[in-house]
């Protein structure tokens, strides 16, 4: 069973199950709430289905697009889920990867720098 996290369609959030080669997923608004829902929806799908977590053997994270922030949430979600099942993590474009003693991790590739900081205008 793989689960699948897609944190860069925007304004949306979107986890999948693939099962037995079936396509399960949801999908919810989040505007700038991406951390706060991105795991209430992965245990909802897999409530859904009747799944217990630890049946989950893969996930796939999506490591393109999307916004700075958006971005690092989702593959921070899917480098610590598959970290604490200990399950292979993976990402959804290139081969992004760092590996570590016990395990490897999805790197974000970025469009551009982050400009967390930086003024966006003329000061009030």
């Amino acid at each position: 069973m793989i689960l699948t996290i897609d944190t860069t369609v925007e304004p949306d959030i979107l986890v999948s199950l693939n099962i037995k080669g079936k396509d399960v997923s949801k999908r919810v608004a989040a505007p700038r709430q991406q951390a706060e829902k991105l795991l209430p929806l992965i245990i909802e799908l897999l409530e859904s289905q009747k799944i217990n977590i630890k049946q989950i053997k893969e996930i796939r994270v999506q490591n393109q697009g999307g916004n700075f922030t958006s971005l690092r949430i989702g593959i921070l979600t899917a480098n610590a889920l598959a970290y604490a099942l200990g399950i292979e993590v993976r990402p959804l474009q290139g081969n992004s990867v760092s590996n570590f003693k016990g395990g490897r991790a999805v790197r974000p590739e970025y469009q551009s720098e982050p400009n967390i900081g930086k003024k966006k205008g003329p000061a009030c």
